[in-house]
């Protein structure tokens, strides 16, 4: 079972930065994919970006250019740095791990609790 544990949510203008941060714990086994998904009232949750073990990484339309998102696989945490913060960047943000025992078995799927990002004036 892995946990995941967010931080680094807050209050910020428009045109601000923040930077979140996720670690996993509990699995002895690499996490293949790393990834933050956003979610406001009565939407889906939104993929914002993945990274995989190797750090390949593909982003949504909407934040490229704007968020990066790196990993360091021996501390087992994500992070997600977001620059140009904008008013409908706002939602909680969700962070996921994909883990599997072996390439023939299908992912494992965990969540963290989520961290709100609020970009107001």
């Amino acid at each position: 079972q892995v946990q995941l544990v967010e931080s680094g949510g807050g209050l910020v203008q428009p045109g601000g930065s923040l930077r979140l941060s996720c670690v996993a714990s509990g699995t002895i086994l690499p996490i293949n994919i790393m990834a933050w998904y956003r979610q406001t009232p009565g939407k889906q949750r939104e993929l914002v970006a993945r990274c995989t073990h190797a750090g390949d990484t593909n982003y949504a339309e909407a934040v490229k250019g704007r968020f990066t998102i790196s990993r360091d696989n021996v501390e087992n945490t994500v992070y997600l740095e977001m620059k140009n913060l904008e008013p409908e960047d706002t939602a909680v943000y969700y962070c996921n791990a994909a883990t599997r025992s072996a390439y023939y078995n299908p992912f494992m799927n965990y969540w963290g609790q989520g961290t709100q990002v609020t970009v107001s004036s």
